[in-house]
């Protein structure tokens, strides 16, 4: 009953507009319906870590709750935004092949722009949301500047930091026009991710967040009347880099992982990710030297949250939502925020746990390379989500190289 009053809310949004939120006030009865579903989560699978955790939360809700949780790995977000959006034109509004996907930025809004998710205000109804810390951290509620509106509930926090060697000798830029300087003295020997590999498109966010003459221009969508004059600066920082790239940039790493290992490999000095845990947890499980440390730029780095959201035509809503409360518990988070295991952030309001739930955040041994929340420095605001796709496109256009 409850899994059809949400279908009927969801395309009633998708067909009026109209935002409906679900009532999720009988929390038995939806773990009773989640009961023997199964959910296929489609979640990026490109960390072996990440995998892991994944598989520990599928575990954990098939124990308790009866739910089969199917990680579909994913190389790429928008190949399942593009699944549900050929099953909609197909017309199946029921019975759709995605419970559950790993979303945020520009994915989230073509989904959102589409009417393709679950009815709108029922992340904010779970359970577990009075853990969450929405006041203090306002990209809980906005997603590259798209209001979430209940549409997804948030699964961790994140950050841009590099990462070096430090038994390289050499001073580390503190800026991106420092970096660009940094690799005309040092040729060759740093890189990024090709986009529209997420941490390679953020790299040019970064960039673009500091050489662009109007920041809250960025907080906006694309005119594109306006797009080569304000992205004007940052070609012309990335035309002067580029010859001094790894491999002269006739070719990029696929993603951070990739990146990751030139740096083990002493290929480049500098690596980057979007977790101030990534190099401790390379550390920890050897992929790194324990003498690597992490850094950001003293004026700031990129942050955001991400999320989780439903599609509109879910065939296991209920085991979706069982599985989204869960992940958002103190339980899981508290593993998540494990560095020996991912590192991530968590989005929980340390105020709204018991005292022993934050005595497992206070004692967690944060690792060797991961910055104290007060050496993390200012977080820069994501651009519109519209930004990371023009950027994508004009990247290809000038840079793009087969890998």
């Amino acid at each position: 009953m409850f899994k059809k009053l949400l279908l009927a809310l969801s395309a009633a949004t998708f067909l009026t507009g109209s935002v409906q939120a679900a009532d999720l006030s009988d929390w038995g009865a939806i773990e009773k319906a989640a009961k023997g579903q199964t959910v296929y989560f489609n979640a990026w699978g490109g960390a072996q870590n990440i995998n892991d955790y994944i598989s520990w939360a599928g575990d954990t809700i098939k124990e308790r709750y009866g739910v089969n949780v199917i990680h579909v790995k994913l190389d790429d977000t928008a190949n399942a935004v593009a699944k549900v959006v050929a099953e909609k034109a197909a017309g199946t509004d029921k019975g759709g092949s995605i419970d559950l996907i790993w979303i945020n930025g520009e994915n989230f809004a073509s989904m959102k722009r589409q009417g393709l998710m679950l009815s709108p205000g029922w992340a904010d109804k779970l359970p577990n949301w009075k853990l969450v810390d929405w006041k203090n951290k306002p990209t809980i509620t906005t997603d590259f500047t798209v209001a979430t509106e209940g549409y997804e509930s948030p699964w961790g926090m994140a950050k841009m930091v590099f990462f070096h060697d430090t038994a390289r000798k050499g001073t580390m830029p503190d800026s991106f026009a420092e970096l660009v300087a940094w690799t005309g003295k040092n040729p060759g020997r740093f890189t990024y991710p090709s986009p529209p590999d997420f941490v390679g498109s953020s790299f040019l966010k970064q960039a673009l967040s500091e050489t662009v003459a109007d920041p809250a221009r960025l907080l906006m969508p694309v005119v594109e009347s306006e797009f080569e004059t304000i992205t004007a600066p940052l070609f012309a920082k990335l035309d002067e880099m580029h010859p001094n790239l790894w491999r002269s940039g006739r070719t990029y790493p696929k993603n951070k992982e990739a990146m990751r290992q030139l740096l083990a490999d002493n290929e480049v000095d500098i690596a980057f990710a979007f977790s101030p845990a990534e190099a401790s947890n390379a550390i920890a499980n050897g992929e790194l030297p324990d003498s690597v440390r992490s850094f950001v730029f003293s004026k700031g780095t990129l942050g955001n949250t991400h999320f989780v959201a439903i599609p509109y035509n879910a065939n296991s809503s209920e085991g979706a939502l069982v599985l989204a409360n869960f992940l958002i518990s103190a339980e899981a988070q508290l593993r998540k925020q494990d560095p020996k295991i991912w590192g991530d952030p968590t989005v929980l309001n340390m105020s709204a746990l018991s005292m022993e739930q934050q005595k497992g955040f206070n004692d967690l041994d944060q690792g060797l390379a991961t910055l104290s929340p007060g050496d993390l420095g200012p977080t820069l605001n994501e651009p519109h989500a519209s930004w990371m796709t023009r950027l994508e496109k004009e990247w290809s256009r000038r840079y793009g190289v087969a890998n």
